[in-house]
C-alpha cells in the first residue's frame, strides 16, 4: 500500500532549466545591446567556461556530494553555516565574474568591467523568472490528503528555500522538506532517502519516488529499494539506471498509484 509520494523539485516540479535559459537570454541580450554580440554564441561559452571553472574549485567534489550544478553557482549566495558553504561562498562572486568575462572572451569581447556587470545581472534575471510546470498544481491538489508528500531536493538550504520562496504555493502541500544541504548528503546517497522514510515513519515498500533524474533521483531510490517513477518530459535516453516506471506527464502518476494500490 502507498502511503506517501517523495517528489523531486528541480525540472520535476518547478522547471528550473527553463528558469536558467530565460536568465541567460535575458542577460545575454544585455550584451548584445552594448557590443552587438550573437546571444546564443555567448550563451554557449559562458556555459562552457562555467563548467570547466566550477569542476576547478576545491568546493567542487562538496557540490558534487551534495547536487549542485554550476549554474546554480552563477546565482545562488550560499549563506548556509556549514564550513564547506563557507568556502562556496567565498569562491562565488569570482567565480560568476571569471564564467561571465571569459565568456564574453571567447565570444571576441575582453571587456572585463562589463563581464562583472553581467556576472551580477544574471542573479537578479534568474530570480524573476520562477517557471513551475502548468500540471504541478492540479497533481499536488489531487494528491494532498491522500498521501503523505516529501519534497526531497538536492541542493544548499539557502538557495533551494530561494526558490521556494519566489515559488510560495509549493511549500504548503508538502509534510516534510528534505535538502540535501542540511542533511549533509544528496541524492543517489541512501541514506538521505532512508532519513526521509524515517521522518514519514513509513517502510520502503509504502513511499514512491518521482523525480526527473535517472542518476540522482531513480539510481538513489533504487538503492534504497523505493520504487521510482521516471518524468522523462523531454524524451532523454535511458542509460543503465532503470526505473520501475516511466512517465512523461505528472499526472500519469494516478494510474500507477491505483495499480500498485489495487
Amino acid at each position: 500500500m502507498i502511503k506517501a509520494i517523495i517528489f523531486d523539485l528541480d525540472d520535476t516540479l518547478l522547471w528550473d532549466q527553463k528558469s536558467v535559459k530565460e536568465a541567460f537570454v535575458a542577460t545575454c541580450n544585455a550584451a548584445k545591446q552594448k557590443y552587438d554580440i550573437d546571444p546564443e554564441t555567448l550563451e554557449e561559452a559562458v556555459r562552457k567556461e562555467a563548467r570547466e571553472l566550477y569542476s576547478s574549485y576545491e568546493t567542487y567534489p562538496f557540490t558534487q556530494m551534495i547536487g549542485i550544478n554550476p549554474f546554480e553557482g552563477l546565482w545562488g549566495n550560499f549563506l548556509d553555516d556549514d564550513e564547506n558553504f563557507k568556502k562556496l561562498k567565498a569562491v562565488v562572486p569570482t567565480y560568476r565574474k571569471e564564467a561571465w568575462t571569459r565568456g564574453l572572451k571567447a565570444a571576441g569581447i575582453d571587456d572585463p568591467e562589463f563581464g562583472y556587470e553581467l556576472a551580477e545581472q544574471f542573479p537578479v534575471e534568474r530570480r524573476k523568472n520562477p517557471f513551475v510546470y502548468e500540471e504541478t498544481f492540479n497533481v499536488l491538489n489531487e494528491l494532498k490528503g491522500k498521501y503523505q508528500l516529501l519534497l526531497l531536493t538536492n541542493g544548499s538550504p539557502d538557495l533551494q528555500n530561494t526558490k521556494l520562496e519566489i515559488t510560495p504555493e509549493i511549500v504548503p502541500y508538502f509534510d516534510h522538506i528534505v535538502i540535501s544541504g542540511a542533511f549533509g548528503r544528496g541524492k543517489p546517497d541512501p541514506s538521505i532517502f532512508e532519513h526521509a522514510l524515517t521522518l514519514m515513519s513509513l517502510q520502503k515498500d509504502e513511499v514512491i519516488m518521482v523525480g526527473d533524474n535517472l542518476m540522482t533521483d531513480i539510481l538513489g531510490a533504487s538503492r534504497a529499494g523505493i520504487n521510482s517513477v521516471w518524468i522523462n518530459r523531454h524524451n532523454k535516453e535511458r542509460n543503465e539506471v532503470i526505473p520501475d516506471y516511466e512517465i512523461k506527464h505528472l499526472e500519469e502518476l494516478y494510474s500507477i498509484l491505483e495499480t500498485l494500490n489495487s
